[in-house]
């Protein structure tokens, strides 16, 4: 059973920066497409960023966020740095089974597993 397991979320000020991170167990997706999803309350699931042998970033975090990958540890990172209070969501990391088309890789039809979120909080 695939389970995605994410930590490191919490409260930060303005400015400040946290790494998430997203453990997968039950098998290994060093080839496949991981990804950080997050939601705002009354909004819907939106992409942040993906990897896959390149990274891709939605536009609201590119240049603050950087998104990695440890394949020996099966995890994926999520470095979130100048946080902004309208970063806070709850964010989940996803996975998908086998190639995908980078034109879908913001979907989150795409990816076939999810982790449980995390709590991001910024305060202003």
């Amino acid at each position: 059973q695939v389970q995605l397991v994410e930590s490191g979320g919490g409260l930060v000020q303005a400015g400040g920066s946290l790494r998430l991170s997203c453990t997968v167990s039950g098998r290994t997706f060093s080839n496949n497409v991981l990804g950080w999803f997050r939601q705002a309350p009354g909004k819907e699931r939106e992409f942040v960023a993906a990897i896959t042998a390149n990274t891709y970033y939605a536009d609201a975090v590119k240049g603050r966020f950087i998104i990695s990958r440890d394949n020996a540890k099966n995890t994926v990172y999520l470095q979130m740095n100048s946080l902004k209070p309208e970063d806070s969501a709850v964010y989940y990391c996803a996975a998908k089974n086998g190639p995908t088309f980078i034109t879908t890789l913001k979907r989150t039809s795409t990816y076939d597993y999810w982790g449980q979120g995390t709590q991001v909080t910024v305060s202003s």
